[in-house]
C-alpha cells in the first residue's frame, strides 16, 4: 500500500483566502495525496483569556490570548467550500480537522467529507471524539500528549460510535463492551488510522521517539502512521522506512511570516524534496523477499568466483588441494562444490585457469 502524504497547511493561510489557494497549489506541486487545513470558530474552542501556548509565544514574538490569536485565523465557510472545489479540479483530496462542533458538522453535512482528523489535544475529549466516530467517516487520530490508556480510551469511544444501535447510551462500560467486541475490532480496523506523534514545534530530536510508532502497531493492530513537528524531513523519511502508511506534515510558503506554525514548517521546495524522498523510500522498502534482483543477474558470473584448474590437469587425474583453486568469473561451478570434487578423477583435460567443470 503506498505511504498517503498529507501536506498540513493548518493555519499558514494566516486568515487570507489568497495564501490559501497558494497552499493548496504548493502542495499539488510538491506531489502529496491530501491537503489540510484547520476548521474552527475561535468563539467555540476557546475562553477569552486562555493563554497561549509557549512556541506559539516564541514563534509569533507576541503575547496575546489564544481567542485573540485565533480569530485572525479562521478561515470562513465560503473560502472552505471554494477551497474544496479547487482541490477537486487539481486532482488533490481536500482534509480539515474540525475543533468545535459547528465546524464538524459544517465538514460533514455541508463539505461532504468521508475522511475526519482527530486531533492530539481533542484526544480525550470523550464527546467531541464520540461526534467524529457517529459520523461514519474514516478517521484520523494524532496522539501527540498521550499514553496508551488514554489512546485505548478513546478508541473505546470511537468503537462505541461505530457499531452502537441507535438508542444505546453512551456510557464507560458501553465503551468497553464495544471495544473488546468482534464488531467493534472489526470497525476500528477499517475505520480508523492511528498516528504517533509529538505535540510540540519543533519537536526536540530526542523527544521524537518513532519507535514508539511500532508500539501503537503492535497495541492496537490498526494502520499507523506519523505526524511530524520536527525540524527538517529527515524524521518523516526515518518514520516511512519504519513502516508509517501515512505522513503528516506543516508546510507554509515563507518560515518568516507572522504566525504561531510557520517557523515549524516546511517551505515548498522542502515538501517537494521531503515527498521525493519518501517515494524512494518507500520504493526501496520492497516487497521483503530476499532473492536476486533483476539488476543483480547480469552481475553474478562478474561478482561470484567458479572452481579453476590451479595447474595442468589430465584427463583421469585426481582432484587435490593442490590442483584445484578458485577464482572468478562465477560463470562455471560453485565453489560451494570444491569438497565434494576432492579425490575424484578429471573427466578431461584442462590447462592452468580454465574452469572446471564435471
Amino acid at each position: 500500500m503506498s505511504v498517503k502524504i498529507i501536506a498540513e497547511a493548518g493555519v499558514n493561510h494566516n486568515g487570507s483566502k489568497d495564501l490559501a489557494f497558494q497552499l493548496v497549489d504548493a502542495a499539488h506541486a510538491a506531489g502529496v495525496d491530501i491537503v489540510k487545513f484547520q476548521t474552527f470558530k475561535a468563539k467555540n474552542l476557546v475562553t477569552k483569556s486562555a493563554q497561549q501556548a509557549d512556541y506559539q509565544i516564541q514563534n509569533t514574538g507576541v503575547t496575546e490570548s489564544q481567542f485573540d490569536m485565533l480569530s485572525r485565523l479562521e478561515l470562513d465557510y465560503d473560502t472552505h467550500k471554494s477551497l474544496v472545489a479547487y482541490c477537486k479540479d487539481l486532482g488533490i483530496e481536500f482534509l480539515s480537522t474540525a475543533f468545535d462542533k459547528e465546524s464538524l458538522d459544517f465538514l460533514v453535512n455541508d463539505l461532504k467529507l468521508t475522511t475526519l482528523k482527530i486531533p492530539s489535544g481533542e484526544l480525550t475529549n470523550a464527546p467531541f471524539v464520540l461526534e467524529h466516530a457517529r459520523t461514519g467517516c474514516d478517521l484520523i487520530v494524532s496522539t501527540g500528549m498521550a499514553n496508551l490508556a488514554e489512546i485505548e480510551a478513546a478508541l473505546a469511544v470511537i468503537a462505541f460510535g461505530l457499531v452502537a444501535e441507535n438508542g444505546q447510551a453512551p456510557s464507560q462500560q458501553a465503551f468497553e463492551e464495544a471495544y473488546n467486541s468482534n464488531v467493534g475490532q472489526k470497525a476500528l480496523k477499517q475505520k480508523v488510522t492511528i498516528l504517533h506523534c509529538t505535540t510540540e514545534y519543533p519537536a526536540p530530536m530526542n523527544e521524537i521517539n518513532l519507535n514508539a510508532m511500532s508500539t501503537l502497531r503492535n497495541a492496537f493492530h490498526l494502520t499507523t502512521g506519523y505526524s511530524d513537528h520536527s525540524a527538517g524531513i529527515t524524521i518523516p523519511i526515518a518514520a516511512t522506512a519504519l513502516g508509517a502508511q501515512l505522513i503528516e506534515k506543516h508546510f507554509t510558503l515563507d518560515k518568516s511570516m507572522p504566525g504561531p506554525d510557520h517557523k515549524a514548517s516546511l517551505e515548498p521546495d522542502e515538501l517537494k524534496g521531503m515527498v521525493q524522498a519518501i517515494r524512494d523510500v518507500e520504493m526501496a522498502l520492497g516487497n521483503g523477499i530476499k532473492g536476486p534482483q533483476p539488476s543483480e543477474i547480469k552481475n553474478k558470473s562478474v561478482a561470484r568466483k567458479s572452481l579453476v584448474a590451479a595447474q595442468p590437469i589430465k584427463a583421469g587425474d585426481t582432484y587435490t588441494e593442490k590442483n584445484l583453486t578458485i577464482k572468478r568469473p562465477g560463470n562455471g561451478m560453485s565453489p560451494s562444490l570444491y569438497w565434494s570434487l576432492l579425490g575424484k578423477a578429471a573427466n578431461r583435460d584442462y590447462l592452468e585457469g580454465d574452469l572446471i567443470y564435471v
